[in-house]
């Protein structure tokens, strides 16, 4: 299988400032960024996406989701943070490497679509 853009990034061959890693995840500044702040967080093992992991994923994904928290903290969302995670082409899913988008910085409307 090739490897992913996240893969990529992690073994060095796409140039990316890593803003946190862990053993099971680590996130990214997204370059097209849909607010001030846009952090990408993905497991280092890869998943296409949400509804391709499975049970054995589970200690994984809740790794992730404590990370969130830590991340928003890092990056200065102390007023809030909203997350998603985008599930194939028709939810706006342009990579095929699971990934929870950490938006912030600045008042974020709903509904978000």
């Amino acid at each position: 299988m090739e490897k992913t853009l996240f893969q990529k990034i992690l073994d060095g061959e796409i140039p990316s400032e890593i803003i946190y890693r862990d053993d099971v995840c680590a996130a990214i500044k997204d370059i097209n960024p849909q607010a001030p702040v846009h952090a990408l967080l993905f497991p280092i093992k890869p998943i296409a996406r949400i509804d391709a992991a499975n049970p054995e994923d589970a200690e994984m994904l809740g790794k992730m989701l404590l990370a969130v928290p830590k991340i928003a903290k890092q990056c200065g969302l102390e007023k809030g943070f909203r997350t998603v995670i985008n599930n194939g082409p028709d939810a706006g899913e342009t990579v095929p490497h699971m990934h929870i988008h950490i938006l912030g910085g600045r008042q974020l409307h709903w509904p978000p679509g």
